[in-house]
């Protein structure tokens, strides 16, 4: 098999697609079918406009949280908390047991634990700050009220 590589940095999505597919066609013949789905809440401003949101996926019984970012002005009102909660009933939905995400010492580890994530790992000085590897168990849908 011939082959080169070449640098695509203006084109990362499409490298990503590519990988992410292989990857998990990879890893489902050796340990089974992951369910793989992308999951997605948007925050909207009142023209429609997306400000932020939560980003991740589901696959193996468990919800990764990629990326989580609440504006400042909205910050302290709930809004983080409803995108998690949202996710997480999701997660459930699709027969999810566990979730995982990670955070920056400076952005919101705090928020996590208060509800209910607990530190398994930690990586210091990334790039100066510690960033944590947060995880939590989901309860079923009717223990989510």
């Amino acid at each position: 098999m011939s082959f080169r590589i070449r640098s695509i940095d203006n084109d990362h999505e499409s490298v990503q697609k590519a990988v992410l597919g292989s990857l998990i066609a990879f890893n489902d013949a050796k340990v089974g079918e992951s369910g793989y789905r992308p999951i997605a809440f948007a925050i909207e401003d009142d023209r429609g406009q997306m400000i932020g949101g939560l980003s991740g996926a589901t696959a193996y019984g468990w919800l990764f949280i990629e990326l989580l970012f609440v504006p400042e002005p909205l910050r302290g009102q709930g809004v983080g908390t409803e995108l998690l909660r949202r996710a997480e009933a999701a997660a459930v939905a699709r027969g999810c047991h566990s979730v995982w995400l990670d955070t920056f010492e400076f952005q919101a580890r705090g928020f996590y634990e208060r509800l209910g994530y607990t530190c398994f790992g930690e990586l210091k000085n990334y790039p100066t700050a510690s960033r944590f590897f947060m995880s939590k168990q989901l309860r079923r849908s009717r223990e989510l009220a």
